[in-house]
């Protein structure tokens, strides 16, 4: 996959790296990076030499049918792990535990601490539940990641990628061995992610929202919905106006048509009374 998929998009796009020596050339690494777009997954992995392993829902890979066992090994070929996000807690405990098991075996662990993409390009807060139990059950470094452009290429909604060139910037390994053993304590866990997002904005250059990306997702949405709504209204406001306005003429016509007439009959009435005085 790194000749097949990874060489063209590097021959492609052309995408510049910055700390490229921070990766270690063995051993076990957490890589968070913020998320701009669904190509994330595969500009990073496409610049090194070791494999870097991502989670996927677990639909990508048990879909039925020739389309569905082609998807499945692509997104093995790329790195990606099935996640079943079934059950009382979902992806975030399947997510953990298959974490821990890539590190375990040295790998390199790819995850994304906002949890999904950013909906208009700025940093959002991170979630604690994934990085931070991964990052003090492994023991292993945590090594930020500032995607650079990736969502210019292929904006939600377009089907051809716009043909430029990405960046990935990747800062020093972070160590938090001093938090050994603290990983059921939520404001370790919180300092520990926080400390990360804020050396991923450094390193993107990204404006920091302080709510979830779900959060301003959902904002996103209800203020589309509301928008939409409003313009809906105001359309029907202006078809009601539209159709006051016709009736209006309408009955002024009437009006001016039966006035017309009974000057026609007046004078009419008045032309007689003179033929028949003379």
């Amino acid at each position: 996959m790194k000749f097949s998929v990874g060489g063209p998009l590097k021959l492609v796009f052309r995408p510049w790296v910055e700390g490229l020596e921070n990766i270690p050339a063995d051993g076990p690494a957490i890589l968070a990076s913020n998320h701009l777009s669904f190509s994330d997954s595969f500009f990073l992995p496409a610049v090194l030499d070791r494999k870097v392993t991502f989670i996927a829902k677990a639909e990508y890979f048990t879909t039925p049918g020739i389309k569905g066992r082609m998807t499945a090994a692509f997104f093995k070929g790329v790195g990606q792990l099935p996640v079943d996000r079934s059950g009382a807690r979902g992806a975030g405990e399947a997510a953990i535990k298959s974490g821990i098991e890539v590190l375990e075996r040295g790998e390199l662990f790819g995850l994304y601490p906002e949890g999904t993409r950013s909906p208009d390009g700025r940093l959002y807060r991170g979630k604690p539940g994934g990085l931070a139990r991964v990052a003090l059950a492994s023991g292993a470094p945590v090594i930020p990641v500032a995607m650079i452009d990736t969502e210019k290429i292929q904006p939600p909604g377009k089907v051809m990628p716009k043909l430029m060139r990405p960046g990935i910037r990747i800062g020093k390994p972070l160590d938090f061995s001093r938090y050994s053993g603290m990983e059921h304590d939520r404001f370790v866990l919180r300092a520990l992610t926080d400390e990360v997002m804020y050396e991923i904005m450094k390193l993107s250059g990204q404006e920091y929202v302080d709510i979830y990306a779900t959060a301003a997702k959902r904002q996103i949405a209800e203020a589309a919905k509301a928008q939409k709504q409003a313009q809906k209204e105001a359309e029907q406001a202006d078809k009601e106006a539209q159709r006051e306005a016709e009736k209006e003429a309408e009955q002024a016509d009437k009006e001016a048509q039966k006035e017309a007439e009974k000057e026609a009959e007046q004078a009419r009435q008045q032309a007689e009374k003179e033929r028949s005085g003379s």
